[in-house]
């Protein structure tokens, strides 16, 4: 009996909700911080020692997370490239099929501005079943672009229609390297060594600031890592949070195309 296949889009990411996981990362290392202070006592002898551990573990927590925070910007910043890849291969697509003969053209271009409407909402998505269900039927478009220059390209081959066929090879390709971008996060491997090493350093300033008698400071260190979490998640998750790359480029094709039609 064949195994199932567990594929990226069924994989649930805690990080997509980022204010939970921030609220939940801050009790987590508030608790760190108030168990290292109720061990202080018993380690009062040696205050020198951990303020230098100390020191070390926050300065390798502060390395990790600006790298972990360049990791979300560069994946940020791929999929707004995706989004304007996207745009300029749909727009010029759209171009090329007026070269197609009236009746073929007319359908993969009405066939086009239905799908450049899908993108746009694959954009605007903001849960996973809205999402599954604009791929699903981003997928049935596929099929009727295809056919919509495969067929006319077959019937007189030649140089003008190898132009509108490799141009809607872009549109489909340029799709499958925006999901593919989509589904590039951090590694879970990445967060869970960022916490580990948060909840160590919480721990260690538990136990330095028992010995300082500043037990008002243990919520400092947990509110500054949790809001760095926060931040890197929201940049990370392509849905959720707050921060989210908008569909302008899409947008803009549309509004173009739609003057063209006389829809707008």
């Amino acid at each position: 009996m064949p195994l199932p296949v567990r594929t990226a889009r069924d994989m649930v990411y805690p990080l997509d909700f980022p204010v939970p996981a921030a609220v939940a990362c801050f009790l987590i290392l508030w608790a760190a911080s108030r168990a290292g202070s109720i061990f202080g006592k018993r380690f009062e002898d040696v205050h020198d020692d951990f303020s230098i551990i100390l020191t070390a573990t926050l300065t390798l927590l502060g390395l990790i997370l600006g790298f972990a925070f360049s990791m979300a910007v560069n994946r940020y910043d791929q999929r707004k490239l995706c989004e304007e890849q996207e745009a300029n291969a749909i727009g010029t697509e759209y171009l090329r099929t007026e070269l197609l003969p009236h009746p073929d053209g007319e359908e993969v271009r009405a066939t086009l501005r239905d799908y450049l409407a899908h993108r746009i909402q694959f954009y605007e998505a903001r849960t996973r079943e809205r999402a599954r269900q604009i791929s699903a039927a981003t997928a049935g478009l596929h099929s009727r672009l295809w056919t919509g220059v495969r067929v006319p390209s077959q019937a007189q081959p030649d140089a003008v229609r190898a132009l509108v066929v490799s141009g809607m090879n872009d549109v489909l390709n340029t799709q499958g390297y925006t999901q593919a971008a989509w589904w590039n996060r951090i590694p879970p491997a990445a967060w869970g060594l960022m916490a580990v090493i948060a909840v160590c350093a919480s721990i260690l300033l538990g136990l330095y600031l028992r010995v300082r008698n500043n037990p008002v400071l243990l919520m400092v260190l947990p509110a500054i890592v949790s809001i760095s979490f926060f931040l890197i998640a929201d940049i990370d998750s392509p849905r959720g949070g707050l921060i989210h790359v908008k569909p302008q480029n899409l947008i803009s094709v549309a509004e173009s195309l739609g003057r063209r039609v006389g829809t707008w």
